[in-house]
């Protein structure tokens, strides 16, 4: 990861305004420490708040809509697991919720034992069932569930657990052995499974799931798929205990949502007694100069008219998500013939030297250049090869070339509504200028950024085209992995907003989840890649450049550029002034 520019960011506001969350004791112990001389201006902060580029939907990051949303960048530090992404984008083991390890077996098998002391907030032990709930809901073999993916949990034959248990055994497929199994179970994966028995009435969820209770099953995954939507000012706080340093205490559309530290949580006490998380459509230029936000995670160039000053770092880096137009394979795009004629007038180059940071050229891998896979990473060793073939074809607009594809698929012409969740102003930017370059190719290129967009705008008809990031995602995300986006491109797959089908590249997406050999995944990425350049179910543009603001004084908070965002770590910051 690169380090990315630095500029000064917006004026700061006075140590009293950030004494909200510590009431009188923050203000006694203020007066106590300046009465002694101690460290005049570093005095820790009881509150900060934190700017995220998603709305918070729902509690439950694994469903469809919570994918989609900001759960993942707000509370990897409230629903922990087995691990965690870390800023390089890999899983990271997070020993304070238990351990997993390989065991000899002639299948890939893990061992789980979380911790004795870990315990939900609301006093109920952490138990296997959790594990159990989630394996069952990303499975794919309970249609109940409406899950955003079942990439690796569909690879686990079972989960050994005796309801209660701190043991688990996961037991993998013969022929399956998920190479990224340490990335699954890991934090916002994990739900609170006795909440959605108690709510489903389901006295033994393990059972429920072991004997294919199918009533029963109906009930947990109603809850599952929406007992845990966040909706502001109307919170049961009894359904959103926490298993992590934090915990939920309230969301309301003024104040946010407030985070405050987990009495129960077993590990190192959080650093700061409160995050306050503001969702998209917060207005940041008030709340910042209020000295209510301290930390801002933000595709960069998407926030119009916040232009950071004095008292503030920024920290603008290429992500691991990959900008990209997805288009539907239905409706004005159901020949490809149509999908190449945009594609062969959208201005790639162009889009980059404008909108992809081109100073991030000074350094080789993400975010160097123009993207051209959508499977594969700049950084990875096989990048050069699998980029390759695309030769050339679509990295400036060829407008004889559009036209004539636009003849092929048999249409006059015709109308693309680009859908994105607005308000972000590079993404508009990205609009007016693939339109003002189709436009001679007889191809109309509409705006259809909403505030309300959701990727299943694609699927309805609402939309011909998304633009977003990996798996059409609108905020944060990218892991290290090639799982996550190829699995977007396999038919029927949740996150394949598209609908795009083919046999072969759904056959290549579920062999590079288990082979590990680099000559093997050269020679399927290419494969892959080649099929899709033909096909073009989607149309890759860069690795989305992400900035990160922080108050000056502020510790410990590191840039991530991955679904989880900066917030990965957000027990661990602290902001002295």
């Amino acid at each position: 990861m690169g380090t990315g520019t630095r500029r000064a960011g917006i004026r700061r506001v006075g140590v009293a305004r950030r004494l909200r969350a510590g009431g009188a004791a923050g203000v006694i112990a203020l007066i106590a420490a300046s009465a002694v001389g101690c460290s005049a201006g570093e005095d820790q902060v009881q509150s900060i708040g934190y700017a995220i580029d998603n709305v918070l939907t729902t509690y439950n990051a694994n469903t469809v809509d919570g994918a989609a949303s900001g759960a993942r960048q707000a509370f990897s530090r409230v629903l922990t697991g087995l691990s965690y992404i870390g800023p390089e984008g890999s899983a990271l083991s997070d020993g304070d919720v238990g351990t997993a390890a390989t065991v000899p077996a002639d299948v890939l098998t893990v061992a789980v034992k979380l911790n004795p002391q870990a315990v939900y907030s609301d006093g109920v032990p952490t138990a296997c069932d959790d594990l159990v709930l989630a394996w069952a809901a990303g499975s794919g073999r309970f249609p109940m569930f409406r899950a955003a993916g079942s990439a690796g949990y569909a690879d686990i034959d079972r989960v050994d657990c005796q309801s209660g248990s701190k043991d688990a055994t996961i037991v993998f497929r013969p022929g399956r052995a998920f190479a990224d199994w340490p990335a699954l179970f890991g934090a916002t994966a994990l739900m609170p499974s006795h909440v959605a028995a108690r709510s489903a009435g389901v006295p033994d969820l393990v059972n429920a799931i072991r004997s294919n209770d199918v009533p029963a099953l109906e009930r947990i995954a109603e809850f599952w798929n929406n007992g845990w939507k966040l909706v502001p000012d109307q919170l049961d706080l009894t359904l959103f205990p926490s298993s992590g340093p934090y915990r939920v205490e309230s969301f309301t559309a003024d104040g946010g949502l407030v985070l405050v530290a987990n009495e129960r949580w077993w590990g190192n006490k959080p650093a700061t007694a409160q995050i306050v998380v503001w969702p998209k459509g917060t207005d940041l230029e008030s709340k910042t100069a209020s000295g209510e936000v301290d930390v801002i995670d933000a595709g960069a160039g998407s926030m119009a008219g916040l232009s950071p000053g004095d008292g503030f770092t920024t920290v603008t880096a290429p992500s691991r998500s990959s900008e990209q137009l997805v288009f539907a394979t239905s409706g004005v795009f159901e020949s490809a013939d149509a999908r190449r004629a945009l594609a062969l007038c959208v201005p790639r180059q162009q889009l980059f030297d404008r909108l992809g940071h081109p100073d991030f050229e000074k350094q080789s891998g993400l975010g160097s250049g123009v993207l051209s896979s959508r499977i594969v990473q700049p950084d990875m060793l096989i990048y050069p090869s699998v980029a390759a073939v695309e030769g050339g074809r679509y990295l400036h607009p060829d407008v004889p070339a559009a036209v004539a594809a636009r003849s092929a698929s048999g249409q006059g012409p015709f109308t693309v509504r680009v859908g994105y969740l607005a308000p972000d102003t590079r993404r508009a930017e990205t609009v007016k200028a693939i339109a003002e370059a189709c436009a001679p190719a007889d191809i109309t290129v509409e705006d259809a950024g909403s505030p309300e967009f959701t990727p299943t705008a694609l699927g309805a008809g609402g939309v011909d085209a998304i633009l977003g990031g990996t798996a059409s995602a609108q905020g944060a995300a990218g892991t290290d992995s090639e799982v996550p986006p190829a699995y977007s491109l396999v038919g029927g797959y949740p996150t394949n907003f598209g609908g795009y089908r083919n046999d072969r590249v759904t056959a290549i997406a579920e062999q590079l989840a288990v082979d590990t050999a680099e000559g093997s995944r050269l020679n399927l990425s290419s494969e892959a890649e080649t099929i899709l350049w033909n096909d073009l179910p989607s149309l890759p543009l860069f690795n989305e450049p992400r900035t990160t603001v922080f108050a000056e004084g502020l510790h410990a908070a590191v840039p991530n550029p991955t679904v989880s965002g900066v917030g990965w770590n957000m027990d661990r910051w602290i902001l002295l002034r």
